[in-house]
């Protein structure tokens, strides 16, 4: 039987420790291609046995998560929100913490405290201990446990204290309010800027969500744009938002296509043009054909391929990972440990041998650990693509780092990839006419960025037509193609180099009809690009299927010393594979006769617009063609990786710290509770650093 793809919305998930409690679970009933979201809500996950989702949904729910069709819709009850919680534990903890210095004497009263400490305890016990026991149950302890610990020592403590009337030593209530309040104000920060590193996919779904105007008999009609079907025509008015992915039928129109490749020079759209789901008409009408919608259109994809990527781990958070995981047993061990060494061997009374042990308990947080590497990935990722970067991992984002190798594809990569054809020589009584002609026709066939271009500049040109009977590529190679009448052409070029500069040849039955020397420029942006990698101290290198001739001319004109020319797919493969052997190999191709060798090299970057076989074959996406995102790309990921570096240093160090400190005594719980609360906003804030910090130019 077909594994079916599951798609769940889970709430309730704050940091990795609970996606990690759900993965587990998921593991254990044997699931695969299991992906937790926490910060988007998400959980995935393929199987066999579509029967058992109702008991999946009820364990998932059993964690203490809840599973619900639109999490955009849902209505959380007023008094499940944090932020209520939180005031409610304010309000009636103020007072309790006043009284230490407010000279009313009511407030010193044990069952005075005792009653205003009692709401806020029942409302950490729901909060706090709900989760505690489910992350338990789950086999990945969170922080909840150590929270939910300390809170009820100090509050049976006191109780009994309060009972057996032994006196205001005893009375450690307002710790225990503080604790709980503390922690629910860290909860509500935390929430909040969590939300913020997936604003970029939250961005791109609200751009999905858009009505259209379908033409039905000559009448509009207001549709949502999910209910657009293949084969529909659209009516799409200046200001709109294009609905699905489709192609013009009839009107001109500039289109801002910023969202999908970054650039924010508007795209001229006519009869036969695509446009793309999501992007707007700033000027002019079109009339247009559905050709793509729901999640096959390319805005969907984009998103899609953001949330995995936002969920695959870069190998450093698996250290962070596994310390998460045993984290919380160890602090429990540490503070009983704290407790009995400080009251049996420190000779001190039960109060501060317990209040030690407490502040060991709330002042560690295992959430830093498991925010570190999941905020910066998500930040990182949403900035790259607001600039027109898709990449498809944050596990690629380290497989960048120390970089030695970037290799080229020439053809729409270094070069603009727009074709002229500068010379036709012809053999024999064959016109030039009738080679355009020949050209046109096989290359109409052709979805090569050198075919599309020829096309075009040949479309002015005076010609002799050939019907085609059919039409194949040869990657690598050509085109072959049989016209009606049963002759066989071919199209492309040999190994042979001609010194006239002709890089094509046409034969017809096997017999030369024309050599044809054609030519495209390079970009003004591809000198200084290789520049830039040279200061990085990373090696830019050529790898073609072109001539000889050429790729030495276009390495030489922009700085590249290493060229490989006239090489085969296969060939191209091998060539990499030596790289690879040699230092972290980056290849940089069109995304379609490249394919090959993009998945081959460590990370495989696509220099082509949004097409499938891009979206599949390469690891970054440019959806744009300026090279400058190169540089854009290899700068976001450095940064990205320094920015889990820090925020694991910073969570590892203050946990490696602080704990000691609490165990020998120095630390107040309460004051434990405050610098733990906001341990994780720390790690959360330097996350969201990224989306504003100034990427300058690389150092040498």
């Amino acid at each position: 039987m077909a594994e079916q793809l599951i798609e769940l919305n889970v709430t309730g998930m704050h940091c990795n420790n609970c996606a990690l409690s759900v993965h587990k679970l998921l593991e254990k009933r044997g699931l695969h291609n299991i992906l937790v979201d926490f910060a988007g809500e998400e959980v995935k996950f393929s199987g066999n046995d579509a029967t058992a989702l109702p008991d999946i949904i009820k364990d998932i729910e059993g964690l203490g998560y809840k599973v619900v069709d639109n999490p955009a819709t849902q209505v959380t009850p007023f008094y499940e929100k944090v932020e209520n919680k939180f005031i409610f534990c304010a309000v009636l903890t103020a007072p309790l913490l006043l009284h230490m210095i407010l000279p009313w004497h009511f407030l010193h009263m044990p069952m005075v405290q005792l009653l205003l400490c009692l709401p806020v305890f029942l409302v950490g016990c729901i909060h706090f201990g709900k989760s505690a026991y489910n992350s338990v149950k789950g086999g990945v302890p969170n922080m909840d446990v150590l929270i939910f610990v300390g809170s009820s020592a100090a509050f049976i403590y006191s109780l009994i204290g309060t009972i057996q009337n032994l006196g205001e030593h005893y009375q450690f209530y307002e710790t225990c309010a503080t604790i709980i309040t503390l922690v629910l104000l860290g909860n509500v920060f935390e929430k909040r800027s969590v939300t913020q590193t997936t604003s970029a996919v939250k961005d791109l779904v609200k751009i999905q969500q858009v009505t259209a105007n379908r033409i039905v008999n000559g009448e509009v009609q207001v549709i949502n744009a999910k209910e657009v079907s293949v084969g529909d025509t659209l009516l799409v008015n200046q200001g709109d938002k294009v609905p699905v992915d489709g192609e013009v039928l009839s009107g001109n129109a500039s289109v801002d296509e910023s969202m999908i490749t970054g650039e924010s020079i508007p795209v001229e759209k006519e009869k036969y043009d695509t446009v793309i789901g999501g992007t707007i008409i700033q000027h002019g009408n079109i009339t247009m054909l559905a050709t793509k919608v729901g999640s096959n259109t390319i805005l969907s994809q984009i998103i899609e391929l953001m949330k995995r990527a936002q969920a695959a781990k870069p190998p450093v958070q698996k250290l962070g990972d596994k310390v998460a995981a045993i984290f919380v047993p160890t602090v429990i061990l540490i503070a009983l440990i704290t407790f009995v060494l400080t009251y049996f061997i420190g000779h001190t009374g039960v109060q501060v041998a317990l209040m030690n042990a407490i502040a060991v308990l709330v002042v560690s947080c295992p959430c830093a650990m498991g925010l570190a590497t999941p905020t910066a990935v998500m930040v990182g990722l949403g900035r790259a693509a607001k600039n027109g970067i898709l990449i498809k991992g944050g596990d690629t984002i380290e497989a960048v780092a120390h970089t030695k190798y970037v290799v080229f594809d020439k053809t729409g990569t270094l070069t603009t990839g727009k074709f002229n054809i500068n010379e036709i020589k012809t053999e024999g009584d064959i016109s030039v006419e009738q080679v355009r002609g020949i050209i046109s026709a096989i290359e109409e066939r052709s979805n090569h960025p050198i075919a599309r271009s020829l096309v075009n500049g040949l479309k002015a040109l005076s010609q002799t037509k050939l019907i085609l009977k059919s039409a194949k590529e040869e990657k690598g190679l050509g085109m072959r193609a049989e016209d009606v009448e049963g002759n066989h052409y071919f199209l492309g070029s040999g190994k042979s180099v001609d010194e006239g500069g002709f890089n094509l040849s046409l034969y017809k039955n096997q017999k030369l009809l024309a050599q044809i020397a054609i030519d495209d420029e390079i970009k003004h942006e591809a000198a200084s690009l290789i520049a830039q990698l040279k200061k990085m101290n990373i090696i830019p290198v050529l790898l073609s299927g072109d001539k000889d001739s050429r790729c030495l001319k276009v390495a030489r004109l922009i700085g590249i010393d290493e060229v490989h020319s006239e090489k085969l797919p296969d060939e191209k493969l091998a060539i990499i594979d030596i790289y690879k052997q040699k230092g972290k190999t980056i290849m940089i191709g069109d995304g379609i006769n490249d394919a090959p060798a993009l998945t081959k090299a460590d990370v495989g970057v696509s220099m082509n617009d949004a097409s499938q076989v891009a979206i599949q074959s390469a690891r970054v996406i440019l959806l744009n063609t300026d090279l400058n995102s190169v540089v854009k790309f290899l700068q976001i990921s450095k940064h990205t990786l320094l920015t889990i570096k820090q925020n694991l240093f910073w969570a590892f160090a203050y946990n490696i710290i602080a704990i000691p400190v609490a165990a020998l005594g120095f630390l107040n719980p309460m004051i434990g509770a405050f610098t733990m609360a906001f341990s994780d906003v720390v790690v959360i804030g330097n996350s969201l650093r990224l989306k504003i910090k100034r990427i300058g130019p690389p150092t040498p």
